[in-house]
Formats: structure tokens, sequence, C-alpha cells
């Protein structure tokens, strides 16, 4: 027996029964109902940024005369509560909805009216939290608000200590000379600290990327309303919209002069979602570095020690796994994942809008917390806790048939390539084979395969 307590509310199609204890109205009610799919939730992110929007709406709204200054204050307490995470359980709608996202815009308009209303407020979701806009202009907006906020205040920060622990590890090894390694075969020998450099430019570069792709981001389609013509909000409202925002936010925003395009295309999405998959390939290259350097601990490479934080096998006793290494390897995957959804979500718009922007808010959302908590996760557990195995790497470096490569000036590349050979053939030293073929004699060798001198 249903023993839930109901009220009704009613919108432009009817009266619909609403749980009496939840603070959303008649068509946040009928889209719960109409699409139960997946499950999974609008962001956070998403109905935060909302929140930042409404507010600045409603100041702005107010200083045009459309609202009255109660009304507008009213809207500002309810955002305030909003993000401060007071009524998330008032927002049950999933991604799967409508491909312009009217319905997660009419949950935060009712939300926020009702709220009012419990502060004495008279507020209609439409006609007063909604006034001036579309769902149209206002979910492409809070979807650039929320990539840019989510870039700035998770993956940045995040990105910056992981890089500057690489900078330690690079500072800690000034002089260590390992073997190199190309096409996964024996190479020329390099500093440690110089690989690490490489490791701490593969984090730095795909955020200078990603600064660069904040400018776009910035530009909001508020003030579009509908199609772009700005129908039923005053002149100057996209620009008051945008001071109120940066004021708000700490970050800023602007108009984009082109709603046409701002309702219709995602290209500023796309763009800055490809650094962040670029810096999601750059953090699968060095997981795979690492764990493969860190493999044995007797039988694999075993040029590097990595923390050990918990049992690596329920049938193997002792052994211990790169898991950090592992969870960097799938958050790159599923980033991988996430842009081929965005890039094709992109290409969809038709005529005036595009209607694939929860998805595309979706992916792009979940991409930047998964990079920022890895980041995290893989700096805290493996990266600070790295330390060389030396006596590994000064022996696959004096056994390495590659510093055969600083004699090619003395002998030539053939008769260097004939040592090499060689050595590998007898199974003895490369010095071993110069100094057997008669290229050099054992000063020359020595004075010529130095491999401090050849990094």
């Amino acid at each position: 027996m249903d023993k839930m307590e109901y009220r009704i509310e009613h919108d432009t199609m009817g009266e619909v029964r609403v749980p009496a204890d939840h603070c959303w109205g008649a068509q946040t009610q009928r889209s719960k109902e109409n699409f139960k799919i997946g499950g999974q939730r609008q962001p956070k992110e998403i109905i935060y940024a909302f929140a930042c929007l409404k507010e600045a709406c409603a100041k702005a709204n107010a200083s045009f005369g459309k609202i009255t200054p109660e009304q507008s204050q009213a809207i500002t307490r309810a955002c305030e509560e909003i993000r401060e995470g007071k009524w998330d359980d008032e927002f049950p709608l999933v991604v799967w909805q409508t491909g312009s996202g009217t319905q997660t815009n009419m949950n935060v308009n009712e939300v926020i009216a009702h709220l009012a209303a419990g502060q004495g407020v008279n507020l209609h979701p439409n006609d007063h939290v909604n006034c001036s806009q579309s769902s149209n202009d206002t979910f492409p907006s809070a979807l650039h608000i929320a990539a840019v906020l989510a870039v700035t205040k998770q993956v940045l920060p995040a990105a910056k200590k992981l890089e500057d622990a690489f900078a330690v590890l690079e500072e800690s090894y000034p002089n260590l000379i390992r073997i190199g390694r190309t096409h996964l075969q024996d190479a020329t020998p390099l500093r440690f600290a110089q690989e690490v450099s490489g490791w701490r430019e593969l984090v730095a570069a795909p955020c200078r990327m990603l600064r660069a792709s904040l400018a776009e981001l910035r530009r909001l389609a508020i003030g579009g309303t509908a199609v772009g013509t700005g129908l039923n909000a005053p002149a100057g409202f996209d620009a008051a919209v945008c001071r109120e925002l940066t004021q708000l936010t700490g970050t800023e925003f602007e108009p984009d002069l082109n709603k046409f395009h701002a309702l219709t295309s995602k290209d500023a999405l796309v763009f800055a979602h490809g650094a962040l998959k670029a810096l999601a390939c750059n953090l699968m290259k060095i997981a795979n570095d690492i764990r493969w350097e860190a493999s044995g601990p007797r039988c694999g490479i075993g040029e590097l020690h990595i923390p050990e934080n918990e049992p690596g096998s329920s049938i193997m006793p002792g052994k211990v796994n790169p898991t950090q290494c592992e969870a960097v390897t799938m958050v790159a995957v599923q980033v991988m994942g996430n842009d081929t959804a965005i890039t094709v979500a992109a290409s969809q718009g038709n005529f005036q809008l595009n209607v694939f922007l929860p998805v595309s808010a979706y992916n792009f959302l979940l991409s930047a917390r998964l990079v920022a908590d890895a980041m995290e996760s893989f700096r805290i557990h493996c990266v600070e806790g790295i330390t060389p195995n030396e006596e590994q790497m000064a022996y696959n470096l004096n056994n390495s048939l590659m510093l055969v490569t600083c004699l090619t000036p003395r002998i030539g590349y053939e008769k260097a390539a004939q040592c090499a050979k060689k050595a590998l053939h007898d199974n003895t030293t490369l010095k071993e084979a110069v100094l057997t073929l008669g290229y050099l004699d054992e000063a020359a060798y020595d004075e010529a395969v130095q491999p401090e001198k050849m990094v």
C-alpha cells in the first residue's frame, strides 16, 4: 500500500501528484516519471552552475525592472542554499531526458520557487525565476560555467600538484644515469632527471592547452533565449548577467556575441575536452612508463621502486601490483571514450539548437572529475613515493649494447654495428667485442665510452 503523501501541482498540461516532502513541481515530476533511463543523475556541477546563473539572472532582471527586488532577493537566497548542497535531493532528474535540458532547467526553477514560497515570497517558476531566459540559452550557459569551474577549480590545481611532485623527483637525482629505451629496445643513456622532466612536461603541456580553451568556454549563450534572437529578454541582459556571474564566481564570463552560434555549437566544449583528452593520453603514457620500469621485483625491468599500498593477489602471497598506475590508465580510457561521445554530440546540432546538451555535460564533467581525482591519487599514493633502484639502473646501463653509439665517430657506423652484433651473439660485453675485433685498444675504448658524456 502506498503510504507516501502527495500534493497537487499543475502546469500547462494539467495536474500532477508530487511527493509532499519534496520541493520540485509538476514538470520535474513528469520528467521523473517519463525518463526512467539509466539512473545517472544530472551532475551536481550542473545544478550548482544553474544556481549561479539563476542568481545572476535574477539580479540582472531586477536591475531592468523585470522582477521586484524582493523577488530577486528570494531567488538569490534559494540559489545560495542550493550551492551549499542543502537541497541536493531535490534534483532527481537523469541525464537521459530532453536533449535541451529543459526539464533540468525547470527542476531548478521549480525548486527555487518552492523555497521562495517558504520565505513568504510568491514566485512563478516560468514568469519570475525563468524571466528573460529559455532552457535553450540557460542550459548551454550552465554547461560552460560548470566546465570552466571544473577545469579551474579541480583539474588545473591537481595537475599543478602532480607537476610539482615530478619536479621534486627530478631535482632529487640530478646525476643518476640510466639507459634509454626506444621501440621497447635499448637506446642511448640519459639522466633519470631528464626522463622525469619529460613526465613533468607531459602534465604541464596539456594544461597550457586547457587554459587556452577557457577563453571560448567563458563565452555564454545567455540572452539568446529560444532561437538566438533574444526574444523576451531586455537589451543588454546578457552583459548584465555575465557581470553578475563574474562577481559571483570570481572567474570571468562574457556574452557570446553570436547567439545563433552559441545555441547550436558545442565547439568550445570539444576543444576543451580535447585538451582534457590530451592530458589523459599523457597520464596513460606516464603511468605505463612507471609500471614497466617498476616491473618485477625480480623478473622485470626493476629500475624503480614504487609504494606498496595493498596486497596484489588473492592467490599469490606477497605479490604487490602497480594499482595506482592501473587506476590512471583506466581513467584515461574512460576519458577517451567520453571524448568520442562529446565529439558526436557536438556534430548533431539541427537548425537553431543542439539537443545533446545533457550527455555533453555529463561526459565533460565526468572526465574533469576523474582526471582531477586520478592525478591526486596517483601523486599521493605513487609518485611522491617513487625511488630509483640505482643498482639495477647501473647494471642495465653497463650491459647495454647501445653504448656503441658513441663509437661511431671513431670507427664508423658499420664497424660499430658489427661490434654490437658480435657482443650480442657471443653473449659478451661490448668492450670485449670491440677489443676482440681490434677496432680500439682498451685505453681508447675507456676514453670513448663514458655514459656521463653521452647525456
